[in-house]
């Protein structure tokens, strides 16, 4: 199998998990187009590229032959030659086919089966071939007049999402975002709107002290929201959470009546569905009742969960999610649309548009022959906008609900698998005894060294060397990826996310298998 870091390769195509495909399989697919013959007095063939230059490539004439070739030549094997320096004077297009495949063969394959790393992995081929359309068409999604199918699209998808968080066809709004830290962000800025609309024209100058709240266990990008909009990040209260990682309701209300008595304005409230380390699900109608009593905006960071409520079996964990006033959710992880492709979905219908809306005389013509409720430019605070929604779109077509459920509930039947293995070997030992709400699952590596220490002090200190001690040969080696941190009074433990449904037990055995190999002998100094 080819490894998923380091630029050895090395196949096994029989084991599980190997199913990178071979030089000889990968150029299958253009051996029936059929190339004509040119007379190229100077490089001899038209494979050879080291005298071709991107001014031969299309739209160049007759240069349709020389592109095609030049992509067949992305999927061979790479060569030597790579090198990061920019030149003065123009490469040719040999060196460039050397610097694409060095790209791909020195970087971390985040497609691979075995890569474990972070919560967005995989590669949807049907979502890589909307990406690619998206590319070809090099249009912005500011105006529906440059962009009309993919605002279209757009709508469409963004109707569908708050159809399923459980919104009426009457309200929602939305917009595709840069990712989930600015889809937060959006909620920030909208709730601020919300009590205090006179802040987009005069600033923070005669606002109060607002008040953010968020969980222990929450991303860190509400405290950056907090930050960028000029709220403060010392205005973001953390509310304790339960050993589970979920926001504990009491402690909310109580931290909302403590911030009035110190003459602060609460605004809002960010709930998590689906935290990023331990996946854990806050209580959403408890929160949503709290936030009733004291009138503040609910958020759902549902980035990490939001792909729950495709499936009948787990969308039960997202029980109150409809009454929030805004959600984010994030396709490009559990749905395993290719990055980025984040959603902001905001229950009140306009504010998007009365909040951000500068009316750009050069973009938004008021006299346009068309609806121009159409050019969602103004309702973002960007200019140009990537077109995210294609690949989403086209996935949902290949997939329909039953298959984007499907693919959520073979995720967390992994989580369950490895939670069951884990239980069943002594070299490891879970950071919770219950089964995972998520796809997330936290454990540690015992070396043979400290299985028969007594917990304590001591203990902890040399187990909190272990994990990082074996990512670092994990990396070096390169077969597999799991990320590792400390939380709370919990010293370094690994964050297993298994979100790419190409993943067999056979890779979550081998992931274990070779943490095992790689910890057994590792040195912990015990001064």
């Amino acid at each position: 199998m080819d490894s998923i870091h380091m630029p050895e390769i090395i196949k096994e195509n029989s084991k599980p998990g190997g199913r990178v495909l071979a030089e000889s399989e990968s150029r299958s697919s253009f051996d029936n187009i059929n190339s004509p013959p040119t007379n190229d007095d100077t490089c001899g063939t038209t494979k050879d590229f080291s005298c071709i230059y991107s001014k031969d490539l299309l739209p160049a004439p007759s240069g349709e032959v020389t592109t095609k070739d030049f992509f067949e030549e992305l999927l061979k094997e790479g060569l030597e030659g790579f090198s990061l320096e920019l030149p003065d004077q123009p490469e040719n297009l040999e060196q460039l086919l050397v610097d694409c495949r060095d790209t791909l063969k020195y970087g971390v394959k985040t497609g691979h089966p075995r890569f474990f790393n972070q919560l967005s992995s995989g590669l949807d081929v049907i979502g890589l071939a909307g990406e690619w359309l998206t590319s070809t068409a090099n249009t912005n999604m500011f105006t529906y007049e440059v962009s009309p199918v993919f605002i279209l699209i757009e709508e469409v998808l963004l109707k569908k999402m708050q159809q399923i968080v459980g919104w009426s066809e009457e309200v929602g709004d939305g917009i595709f975002c840069p990712g989930g830290t600015i889809s937060n962000l959006y909620s920030v800025l909208l709730a601020r709107y919300h009590f205090f609309p006179e802040v987009k024209t005069q600033g923070m100058t005669d606002l109060p002290r607002l008040t953010l709240f968020t969980s222990a266990h929450s991303h860190y990008s509400v405290k950056k929201s907090a930050a960028v909009l000029g709220i403060g990040s010392e205005n973001v209260v953390v509310v304790k959470c339960d050993d589970r990682g979920k926001m504990i309701p009491t402690e909310l209300e109580h931290s909302i009546i403590t911030a009035k008595t110190k003459g602060s304005v609460p605004i809002y409230v960010n709930a998590t569905a689906g935290t990023t380390v331990y996946g854990a699900f806050d209580p959403l109608n408890a929160i949503a009742d709290i936030c009733e009593r004291h009138g503040l905006w609910l958020h759902v960071d549902a980035s990490w969960g939001g792909g729950l409520l495709l499936s009948k079996r787990h969308r039960m964990k997202l029980q109150g999610i409809e009454r929030a006033w805004s959600v984010t959710w994030n396709p490009h992880k559990m749905m395993g649309a290719p990055l980025q492709c984040s959603a902001i979905l905001v229950k009140k219908r306009g504010i998007l548009q009365e909040c951000n809306q500068l009316c750009a005389e050069y973009l938004f013509q008021t006299d346009k022959h068309y609806d121009t409720a159409y050019d969602t430019g103004d309702k973002t605070i960007q200019c140009g906008r990537h077109v995210d929604v294609f690949k989403l779109w086209l996935m949902w077509k290949a997939k329909g609900l039953e298959g984007f459920g499907s693919q959520v509930n073979k995720c967390l039947e992994n989580a369950e698998y490895l939670f069951t293995k884990i239980q069943q070997r002594p070299d490891f030992e879970l950071v919770f005894k219950s089964k995972p709400e998520h796809s997330n699952v936290c454990f540690w590596y015992i070396p043979p060294s400290l299985r028969n220490m007594s917990p304590g002090p001591d203990r902890n200190r040399r187990l909190h060397e272990v994990a990082p001690k074996i990512k670092a040969q994990m990396m070096e080696q390169g077969m597999t990826m799991i990320g590792y941190q400390p939380l709370g009074d919990k010293v370094n433990f690994f964050r297993c996310v298994l979100s790419n449904t190409a993943t067999q037990t056979g890779d979550i055995d081998y992931l274990l298998d070779e943490i095992a190999r790689l910890g057994q002998y590792i040195y912990i100094r015990i001064d």
